[in-house]
Order: structure tokens, then C-alpha cells, then sequence
């Protein structure tokens, strides 16, 4: 049985054979995704018919979706071989050659965690996904935009997976109850699944893992029912119920959030604590940070964003444990500042115009003139150059002629933007 944090090797080595008798072999058995799988079949089929090499392969996503399976189904259905590695397993650049050691042109090199390899290990992996030496399949937790290097992403087909919807965890737990030679043999009886399937959070993986916690928790012999109030309470018997990617996840970064927003150190550090010691990703942690600089503190402490980013940067050189004490320090500091969120209400007025008014004209005297015949056409003239003036200021209108005088930027009550204002009086008498 689990102590309070981790369950026992022998229930880990159940959940591994569990896990692989109910991997899919082929698209048509893989749970979900409907759209991302017809598309994958749709090409591999057509590069296999026309005898082409197979395009390189992004798969996006939350975890335990089954983008490893898929990457074996592309394998299988294509007859290549396949090597799979992880990114926190190569450590330098280096280590690349030898992970392309042993496969022939065609076979797929699936990356799991592709995101955790540096831009240096991306830029070495170019070389082999340029010339078709290999077929890569990177998967990734993270949005691609952000740590995937250009080259590489434009390289690659990119398909997002989704959390899995209750018809498709319906399936897969019927599979389960039917085709796991052990399971199957249980005296088992699912009365009620809405606390199994919200409690997997849409994650495929994990639901195995509370159908398998939840069965270990049973005397052998004993009847075994799954509704919502057995299932909850085996499951918070068995294992803490924080799960990086599921309902407790959002409680906790909202708490955490929250009490920064509402300026409380303390409520701050400790669901900053709380994520720790669970294991969340300190890069989320920070990531979010620094979106709450910009939206919770904003112009009332411009410093704040500038910390935020500092502190993404020093987590990721630096990582755990040691990057706690920088998160911590800047939690504290974004709950120590004051607050507001005017950047973030003017951004989302101006965009309510746009999509209200369309795509306003610019007026002439703001465009930009680089030839003669723009010129004659009124280009950019009776534009003011406002260092030509005194203290680098007159008056003059910056918006489309529809919504001139329109104000969605609105200064909040505190000391900066006090001073933000009065700049903003002084010189448009409208603020």
C-alpha cells in the first residue's frame, strides 16, 4: 500500500504492464483526438503510398495523452524503426551522436520533452533533420513557439492534442475493465465515474492510475466498487491529490496567484511551498509571474515585470532547489507592490474596438510616405514631429477618425500612475 506521498514499487510495476496492455497499436484503438489522429493517418499513408520520407512531427500537449503511443502507431503504420529518447537525458550537444546511433534513414527519433533541450542541443539536432538523416518526432508539454528553436519549429508539422472529453475516458476505462488479464477478473462494479474522470483532469495516464490505486486499496476477495465518494476518499487515502496537470493544479496556482493579487506574502509563499514540494514546474511558476507583473502590478511598479523576468531567467540557469529562493523572493516582492491592472484593461478595450469597428483606416498624416506618389497621395502629410516642439509635445490626433477622443487607457489610483496622470493632464487636458 502507498504511504502519503508515493505508492510502492509493486503498484508502479502493475501500472507500467497495465499501462502497455492497453496501449493502441493502430490510430483506429487510440483514445481521442479524433482530428489530430485522421490527419496523421491521412499523411502517413500518403508519404508511405509515394514512397517519400515522412514529414518531422510536433506533438503538443498536457501529459499522459498518449503522444509516445502515437509516435509508435506513426512507427508501426510507416514499418520504421523507431528510438526514443528524452530531453533532460541528453545533457550536451554531444551526447546527440550517439542518440542517432543505430538508425537508418527513414526511422523515427522520437524526443520526449523536446522543450528541455537547450537551444544549442536544438541547433546540433538541425543538422539530421535538415539532410533526412533521421525522421524526428519531438513531444512537448510547453507551447513550441516559445522553446522550440525557428529553424526546428518551422521544420516540423505541429498538432495539438487535447484533454480527453468523458466519451473518450468512458472507453478507455471500459477497455481497461475488460481486455487487463488481471482486472478482468476482479469482481468489479462502476456504479458512478464523476470523480474518476475529474480527477484524471482529461489525462488518459492518470486514469489508469486512480482505476489501479483505487483496486490496490481493496482486501483481496473484497467486492470492488467504483462510485464518487469510494473513489475519492481511496484516492486521498493512497496519494496526495496534487497532480501538475489536473483540477488541483488550477486550485492551487490560483490560490497562489490570488494572494499575490491581494497582496498577502504569506498566503503567497505558502501556496508557492505547496507547488514546490509537489513538484511543479518552477519555469510555470515564474512564467506566471510574470504575466501577473504586467497584469496585477503593471504601471504601478514598472520594477516588478523587469524582477519577473530576472527570475524566470535565474530558475532556468539555475534550477531546483535553488531557484525556490528566487521565486520566493519575488512572489513576495509582487505581493509587496502595489497594484494595478490598467494594462490590462486598456489592451482589452482596444481590442473590443477593433473587433467591434473592424480594420480602421489610418488616418494620412500618420502613415509613412517612402515615395513620391504616397507623398501626393497625402502620405504623412501635416504630421507634427514632436521633438520640433516645445518640450517634445502638440497636440494632434494618433486615432482613426471613427473613434477619435476615445480613452482605454485609464490611470490607476496609486502614487506612479498618480504622476502618469498629471503628465497625461498636462499636455492632452483630457485625463
Amino acid at each position: 500500500m502507498a504511504n502519503e506521498r508515493f505508492i510502492t514499487s509493486e503498484l508502479n510495476a502493475r501500472e507500467e504492464n497495465f499501462e502497455a496492455t492497453l496501449r493502441p497499436q493502430v490510430f483506429a484503438d487510440f483514445p481521442g483526438q479524433d482530428r489530430v489522429k485522421e490527419r496523421l493517418r491521412i499523411m502517413v499513408e500518403a508519404s508511405t503510398n509515394r514512397g517519400e520520407a515522412l514529414s518531422h512531427i510536433l506533438l503538443c500537449g498536457p501529459p499522459g495523452l498518449g503522444k509516445t503511443t502515437l509516435a509508435n502507431i506513426i512507427a508501426n503504420a510507416r514499418g520504421s524503426g523507431i528510438k526514443s529518447t528524452s530531453g533532460p537525458v541528453i545533457e550536451k550537444p554531444g551526447d546527440l551522436a550517439g542518440m542517432l546511433t543505430g538508425l537508418n534513414e527513414g526511422d523515427i527519433l522520437f524526443i520526449d520533452e523536446i522543450h528541455r533541450f537547450s537551444k544549442s542541443q536544438q541547433d546540433a539536432l538541425l543538422g539530421a533533420v535538415e539532410d533526412g538523416t533521421i525522421v524526428l518526432i519531438g513531444a512537448t508539454t510547453e507551447n513550441p513557439s516559445f522553446e522550440v528553436i525557428a529553424p526546428l519549429l518551422s521544420r516540423c508539422q505541429v498538432y495539438v492534442l487535447k484533454t480527453l472529453g468523458i466519451n473518450d475516458l468512458n472507453t478507455l476505462l471500459e477497455r481497461a475493465l475488460k481486455e487487463d488479464e488481471y482486472i478482468s477478473s476482479l469482481d468489479i462494479h462502476v456504479k458512478e465515474t464523476e470523480a474518476l474522470f475529474r480527477l484524471s483532469g482529461g489525462d488518459a495516464r492518470k486514469l489508469l492510475n486512480i482505476i489501479e490505486i483505487v483496486i490496490s486499496s481493496y482486501n483481496e476477495g473484497e467486492s470492488i466498487v467504483f462510485n464518487n465518494d469510494e473513489v475519492q476518499k481511496r484516492l486521498q487515502k493512497n496519494i496526495v491529490l496534487y497532480d501538475k496537470n489536473g483540477e488541483q493544479h488550477y486550485d492551487i496556482i490560483s490560490a497562489f496567484i490570488k494572494s499575490i493579487r491581494g497582496s498577502d506574502p504569506n498566503g503567497a509563499v505558502y501556496w508557492l511551498a505547496r507547488m514546490i514540494s509537489a513538484g511543479e514546474d518552477p519555469l510555470f511558476i515564474a512564467r506566471r509571474m510574470v504575466i501577473l507583473a504586467s497584469e496585477d502590478v503593471g504601471l504601478a511598479n514598472p520594477n516588478a515585470f523587469l524582477m519577473a523576468n530576472a527570475c524566470f531567467d535565474a530558475v532556468h540557469k539555475i534550477g531546483m532547489p535553488e531557484g525556490r529562493i528566487p521565486l520566493s523572493q519575488t512572489a513576495i516582492y509582487l505581493a509587496t507592490s502595489p497594484k494595478s491592472n490598467s494594462a490590462y484593461m486598456a489592451i482589452d478595450a482596444a481590442l473590443e474596438m477593433v473587433r467591434e469597428k473592424g480594420d480602421l483606416s489610418v488616418p494620412l498624416h500618420l502613415r509613412n510616405a517612402p515615395t513620391q506618389l504616397m507623398k501626393e497621395l497625402g502620405y504623412a502629410k501635416d504630421y507634427k514631429y514632436a521633438h520640433q516642439y516645445d518640450q517634445n509635445f502638440v497636440e494632434q490626433e494618433f486615432l482613426p477618425a471613427e473613434i477619435s477622443g476615445t480613452r482605454f487607457y485609464d490611470p490607476g489610483n496609486n502614487p506612479r500612475e498618480k504622476e502618469i496622470s498629471k503628465f497625461l493632464e498636462r499636455w492632452k487636458g483630457k485625463y
